[in-house]
């Protein structure tokens, strides 16, 4: 076996860590002004800062400009709020800062939240003000026409002028479980929804949500490193008990409020809303996620009448970005025909059935800019108006992954390939490229080589990653597979940034396998759909199928030498492959796995597995605590205690259902970290960790004489 590359085993660690999994620098959360004029953006000033910045480019000459810097605010540390904290949480935030911001149509002022209070500035002057809201304040919007500005604070919804005069409430709480404005659990982590409330166009009323949390079973989460603090409360509705109730209130600025009316008791998850010139219309979904309905708001009397209800025997996806509508009302939508996701203009399928949309972008006047995949590995930005039908927007000569913002004609393109690891945004008009806005990420450490490949009859995609110095036939390497594997996310794109920390593991001397099974996006809605009511039985058979025809491709894999590790659903994926395929898989890294689905959310659970009280034996076949006893080989299992979406709890019942059944395991607790760990002495050491256990598992190395075996 070739030896491992002369990088420093800890360089690419210590940078992984120090830059928060090389995010840093990146531009992001591009924001187009309605004439196409400028661009807003967020960056830090380095690939090693975590505070963000607000920056504008100006299209016409490609000038940057630095509006605001947090740093230089006096005053303006670290404190977050609560509520700001929760849904950084859900959003896995992992920058400081500014890390959201709104502004209104015409990009002529801009508002965001720091440490609780809330800044408006003036993005052509560069004038920064703080307004005199009642802190802390979370989530500021301004409103389309940019004369005010609405928050949340203490659970209520307030306004201020964006001048800073008439700062009042317009819905408040009447009881500490119930909040207007701010997306419950369940909107946030699984139905991508940040929002709980919309301007209208006009900027004279609000669509709000109110949330009331008290139906909601509460858990407590404690620092055990920390006896003398009090646990969290954490109201975390687990699968099979009640959801938050989430209603919405019309509300002027005068604070005339309207209810609007639906089938509450059917329909009890709030989906989106979508407000235009045409008017208001909500999204909402039943318990089982089976039936999804467009429902359209009457603003005088808060009634609602059905416009489009779409249905599945197994569950209709949420897509981001629809519902929209294009500047003649036509509506813009998604839905499964012919084997594929479609985009649908009022009703009408616009792309062929070999495409599969992803997500519409936006809509500027009878544009509409989505993203699709004709191969599952790429993904490109796509347009579709009467004129042109579809259309790539910023086409490459290469397979890639693209996303976009577009508006008044001009549209900021972000790509990422499988070059090289920088993520290029750039500037169009007309077609055209005219400007590009920089990325100061640093350069990695590792250079990342992954081969894309299919493997097996359901041609699984796949990478296979190789040591930088390794030559074929020049011996046999342990393999590592480093999945998620599950659904809602892809490991296997056209991303090099995608496999970074696949390419270190490759370059410590294994040949490191990325599979993607069945269950996860881009390949259909039949693949995706093939896993209800059974989320472990078909996944890990499409890691052991994949490995084993990787096997007959390239002989240097040691099937005798495998290993795998993963985070989440991958780290369930994980501990479930040595527990029930020893026989293949030899050690396994489990981070932050779901052992019992009992303890994981409603929405995303019982998409998959049904409602636990009606098919209680999909819960009991898919339970990795019920299968402790057949665990024979070493497993590493990593949970942060501060976790509140996948509870520790669920490593402390395996561990615990294999201490009772006599299994040799190793638990990894880390005090204070959640289920992203970002933090600049945790991520980077977890690699170094994670390595040592695999290396003296497989027997790479020996163990030296004072440290114990695993």
């Amino acid at each position: 076996m070739p030896p491992p590359s002369d990088e420093t085993p800890n360089t690419f660690p210590q940078q992984w860590g120090r830059t928060r999994r090389l995010s840093l620098g990146i531009p992001r959360d591009f924001t187009v002004a309605n004439s196409g004029s400028h661009v807003a953006f967020l960056r830090a000033r380095n690939g090693s800062d975590p505070c963000s910045c607000l920056w504008i480019l100006d299209v016409a000459t490609g000038d940057e400009r630095l509006l605001v810097d947090p740093a230089q605010l006096e005053g303006e540390g670290d404190a977050v709020p609560a509520e700001e904290r929760a849904r950084r949480e859900r959003s896995r935030e992992a920058s400081t800062g500014i890390v959201r911001y709104s502004s209104d149509l015409a990009l002529r002022q801009a508002v965001f939240d720091l440490g609780g209070r809330v800044f408006v500035v003036d993005t052509l002057a560069s004038q920064l003000r703080a307004l005199p809201v009642l802190e802390p304040a979370v989530d500021p919007r301004l409103d389309p026409t940019g004369t005010t500005v609405a928050y949340v604070s203490r659970g209520s919804l307030r306004v201020i002028g964006v001048d800073g005069s008439g700062d009042r409430a317009l819905l408040e709480g009447d009881r500490t479980d119930v909040t207007y404005g701010l997306a419950e659990f369940i909107a946030a982590e699984e139905m991508g929804r940040q929002e709980g409330y919309w301007w209208s166009p006009d900027g004279a009323r609000l669509a709000v949500a109110r949330v009331d949390i008290s139906p909601v079973q509460r858990w407590f989460i404690s620092d055990p490193a920390n006896p003398g603090r009090p646990p969290q409360e954490v109201a975390y509705p687990v699968a099979g008990s009640d959801n938050a109730l989430v209603t919405m209130v019309l509300v002027d600025l005068a604070g005339n409020t309207v209810a609007v009316h639906w089938d509450h008791t059917r329909f009890e998850y709030l989906v989106t809303a979508e407000w235009s010139k045409p008017g208001l219309l909500i999204v909402v979904q039943t318990r089982d996620q089976r039936t999804l309905r467009i429902l359209d708001v009457d603003l005088a009397n808060g009634s609602t009448t059905l416009r489009r209800e779409d249905t599945d025997p197994d569950w209709v996806d949420i897509v981001h970005g629809v519902p929209a509508r294009m500047d003649d009302g036509a509506l813009v939508w998604t839905a499964d025909r012919d084997g594929a996701k479609r985009l649908l203009i009022d009703d009408e399928a616009v792309t062929s059935p070999d495409l599969q949309v992803r997500q519409v972008l936006d809509v500027d006047g009878d544009l509409v800019v989505f993203t699709a995949s004709r191969e599952p590995t790429a993904v490109d930005v796509l347009t579709w108006s009467r004129g042109a039908g579809v259309t790539p927007l910023a086409p490459t000569d290469f397979p890639a992954v693209q996303t976009a913002r577009r508006s008044g004609g001009t549209s900021v393109v972000v790509t990422r390939t499988l070059e090289d690891p920088v993520v290029r945004a750039s500037v169009h008009r007309d077609s055209q490229q005219v400007a590009g806005i920089r990325s100061v990420a640093e350069t990695p450490a590792v250079n990342p080589r992954p081969e894309l490949c299919c493997l097996g009859e359901r041609e699984l995609r796949a990478a296979v990653l190789w040591p930088t110095s390794y030559a074929p036939g020049s011996g046999r390497l342990p393999v590592l597979l480093d999945p998620y594997g599950g659904p809602g996310h892809q490991r296997v794109v056209a991303s090099a940034g995608m496999y970074l920390e696949s390419q270190w593991f490759a370059d410590r001397g294994f040949a490191v396998l990325v599979i993607d099974g069945r269950g996860t996006p881009g390949r259909g809605p039949a693949w995706d759909r093939s896993v209800k009511g059974e989320m472990t039985k078909l996944p890990l058979q499409d890691q052991v199928d994949g490995l084993h025809a990787a096997a007959e491709r390239w002989s240097d894999l040691d099937l005798s030498r495998v290993a795998i590790r993963g985070w989440s659903y991958g780290g369930e994926l994980a501990a479930l492959a040595v527990l029930r395929r020893p026989d293949v898989f030899h050690a396994a890294v489990a981070g932050a796995p779901v052992t019992d689905s009992r303890l994981y959310d409603t929405h995303y659970t019982e998409r998959y597995l049904g409602h636990p009280d009606l098919e209680p034996e999909n819960y009991e076949r898919t339970s990795l605590v019920r299968d402790a006893a057949l665990l024979q080989r070493p497993l590493l299992l990593i949970h942060g205690l501060n976790d509140d979406n996948v509870v520790v709890a669920n490593s402390l019942r395996l561990s615990a259902a294999l201490v009772a059944a006599g299994r040799p395991h190793s638990v990894l607790p880390i005090p204070g970290i959640t289920h992203a760990a970002h933090q600049e002495n945790v991520a980077g050491n977890l690699l170094l960790l994670e390595l040592d256990f695999l290396e003296r598992a497989l027997g790479m190395r020996s163990a030296a004489p004072d440290e114990p075996t695993t």
